[in-house]
Formats: structure tokens, sequence, C-alpha cells
């Protein structure tokens, strides 16, 4: 038998990013005992994390010194996998069981990046855009490396800043949104200043890296990993020789763990109520889950989940007005960045959508729907549990998730028997 620690709050935060920073630091400030998990070793998420002090934005040091400073029980390195009751997860770290017991539960378990299967896409050196960031954060030599950044959203160009800063030469940004929805885009931002500056910044840092609009990558070549790309450019192809192809076509939200507790999700997002609520008592969300918005709009969703489940109403309606400006800028993002069709007929018979379990798109292509697919492919079934195929899946043939069953994440067989054994004789995995 494992290990197990226990640890009771009175709010316990899932997710150690922006929003869920911001929910712990205000609920603990207004003295309830609060807990943050997160399954990475830092606290951060993927746009804070790894950065050093010279690195991170003024508001973002602001945040993590509060968080530092705050008596809050910080718990990194822990996954939550499951929920034998209510109000109690299980989450594990190395070969240790936790149990966390809560009053009030805020998810801030943030998005991930949105893969779609192209010729080549499983060679080696083909990577998510923020997946190569991460792992150029955490060592990985890039100078004078030569990557292609391609899919859609600002992330894009936020990585290729960063790639460009760290030496490596970027060869191309391929951009699947059209130039006249960028240019709607960048009229519509004047109601939003602060991203005004950044996107100078950024252009700036860019310099004269070449950028396409209407542009994706059709097909990726190389014999054991990746030497070449073959983007399509306002319908005319093009090769361009590259080590790395840094390639995401914005994010998925993750509601993984929102569904399982039985939290209503709409359009892909978590639905919550003007407090942050969700459809299940005590259970708020803020940001990214309940739909994408950026960092600002996450920080804002998340100061008002802390402070409302710290039973603080009052000082959590302050942040109103500033949540329906994020919005404003959310919905920018999803009228600008939407997928196009073209992108649909990317796959051959013979490529690969679920890496897991090797199952084709011709094979695929013969279901009907998600759970036939599983019952005959076993379609995300495997180790991602559907994080990568599912939303591509979704993309592809317009098939929605119909459930998620524990575990939600991997988890250690001993752990899932403990879990077996102390639950009542009529509940099951």
């Amino acid at each position: 038998m494992p290990s197990a620690i226990s640890e009771r709050f009175d709010v316990l935060v899932i997710g150690g990013g922006p929003a869920g920073i911001a929910a712990a630091v205000r609920a603990a400030e207004s003295g309830v005992g609060v807990g943050i998990v997160d399954d990475n070793p830092a606290f951060g998420g993927q746009i804070w994390r790894g950065k050093s002090e010279d690195e991170q934005p003024r508001e973002a040091a602001r945040w993590m010194r509060r968080l530092s400073e705050s008596r809050i029980t910080k718990l990194t390195g822990l996954r939550v996998f499951h929920q034998p009751e209510t109000g109690v997860l299980l989450a594990e770290k190395n070969e240790n069981l936790c149990e966390l017991r809560y009053r009030s539960l805020v998810i801030a378990t943030g998005a991930r990046e949105r893969f779609l299967p192209f010729s080549g896409w499983t060679l080696p050196n083909v990577m998510g855009a923020g997946g190569l960031q991460a792992m150029v954060k955490g060592g990985l030599p890039i100078r004078g490396k030569r990557v292609v950044v391609a899919g859609t959203g600002p992330l894009l160009l936020a990585v290729a800043a960063y790639l460009r800063k760290h030496g490596a030469v970027i060869p191309a940004i391929c951009e699947q949104a059209s130039w006249g929805s960028l240019a709607k885009f960048a009229g519509a931002l004047w109601r939003h200043p602060a991203k005004v500056a950044r996107g100078f910044r950024l252009k700036g840092e860019l310099g004269t890296v070449p950028f396409a609009a209407s542009s994706w990558p059709f097909a990726a070549e190389g014999k054991e990993k990746l030497e070449s790309v073959t983007i399509s450019r306002n319908g005319k192809t093009e090769k361009i020789q590259c080590d790395y192809l840094a390639c995401g076509f914005h994010l998925v939200p993750n509601v993984e763990l929102a569904l399982l507790l039985g939290c209503g999700v709409e359009n892909g997002c978590v639905k919550v109520n003007e407090w942050q609520r969700t459809t299940v008592e005590n259970i708020y969300c803020a940001g990214e889950p309940t739909g994408i918005g950026g960092v600002e709009l996450a920080l804002t969703e998340g100061q008002i989940a802390g402070l409302v489940a710290a039973e603080r109403v009052k000082e959590a309606r302050e942040f109103f007005r500033e949540r329906k400006k994020g919005r404003h800028f959310a919905d920018l993002l999803d009228q600008t960045f939407r997928l196009r069709r073209d992108l649909a007929e990317l796959p051959t018979p013979e490529t690969l959508v679920c890496r897991c379990e090797d199952v084709t798109y011709s094979r695929l292509k013969a279901c009907s729907s998600w759970r036939e697919a599983k019952l005959h492919t076993r379609c995300g079934m495997g180790p991602c549990q559907g994080r990568v195929c599912g939303p591509a899946v979704e993309f592809l043939f317009q098939w929605t998730p119909e459930s998620v069953r524990p575990p939600i994440f991997p988890a250690r067989v001993e752990n899932l028997a403990a879990v077996r054994a102390t639950a009542p004789q009529n509940r099951s995995l």
C-alpha cells in the first residue's frame, strides 16, 4: 500500500498559472486556509514559469512575490487523477498518494495547444510551439537552429520572439488566419492599449522575420527526423529547410477535471455564472477553462473566484468591469483565429491521428462517432487520454467527447488499488 498524505483546506486551487495564483492569493489574503496544487515543479504556468526575475513582466513578478509571501500551502509536482467522493480529490506525487479535502474548490487548469494532423507531423523535431519554448527554457540548445513557427494565434509571435532571442533562426512564421481577419483584429484593439504595446514590442523583437497570413504546414519531410516543411501560402506550396517545426493551432481549454466533477461544459468551456461559480455547488472555475482570453482575463477571473470562494463577494464585484473588457478581447481572439475548414483536408488516409494507439485517418473516417471510434480503434484511450487526438477529431469530424472517466491522468496501479480498497462496495473506478 503506498504511503498516503492528507491535507484539508477551506479553499483548494488546482492549477498554478496566473488564474490559480490570483485565486489562491486573494483567498489567502481574506484569512482562510488555502492550498494550491500544480503538477509542474514550479508555479507560473506556461506563460510565467521558468523565467528569471529580469525576464518576468512586472505584473508577473508582483503576483509571484505575493504568492511566495502569502500563507498558502504550496504543493508542486502533484497530479490530481480522481474524485472518490464529494469534497475530496486524490492526487499522486512520485510514489505517494495524496488526499486533498476542501470546502470550496477553484479549478484553474489552464489550456493546452491544439494539434492538427498532417503528413509528417509525427516526425522527431515537429513539436508544439509552446512545447518547444518549454524545452528551450529547460535547456534545449536552439542557437543557430532553423525553426519554422506555424499554426494560429498570438502564441506564435511570442514563441518566435523567444526562440529568436535565444539564437534561433526563424525563416518563416505561418499564420492560418487571413490578412483581412488580422486587420480587423488589429483595428479592434484600440480598447486594449496594453495589447497594442505588447504587439509593437514583439514586432520589434522579431525584426525582419517573414510573416505569412493564410499560410499553414502542408507536410513535414525527413528520413529519421525533420529536414524540411512544405507550407501552403495562398494556395501555393513552398518548401523550407529547417531543424524544427514549432506548430500549434491556438489553445484548447483543459476541462477534464471539471467534467469529472460534474460541472457543466458548453462549446468546450466550463460554464460559470457572474461569480465564476460552476454548475456544481462550491466549485468555481477561472482562466482558460472558461474560454481562451489571455493572462489579464485569467488574473481577473482568478481574483473573483478566490474572493467569492473566501466569501468576500462584495470585493469580487469590483472586478466585473475589468472582466467584461477581458471577455471582449476573448471574443476577438475566437473570431480572428477560428480554424478554417481547409485544415481538415490536410491528413492523408495513412496519416496518424491518434499517436498513442497508431490510429490512422482512414480508420477514423470509417466511424460515425467518438464512441464508435474508441470501441473500434482505441482512439483517445492511450496515455494522453485523448488530450492530443480529441481536439483534432472534434475539428476533423465534428465529434463531441461523450464522457470523462477516472483516472483523468495515468496513475500508478497501487494508487488505483488504494482507492478501490477504501471505496464503498458500490462505487467503482
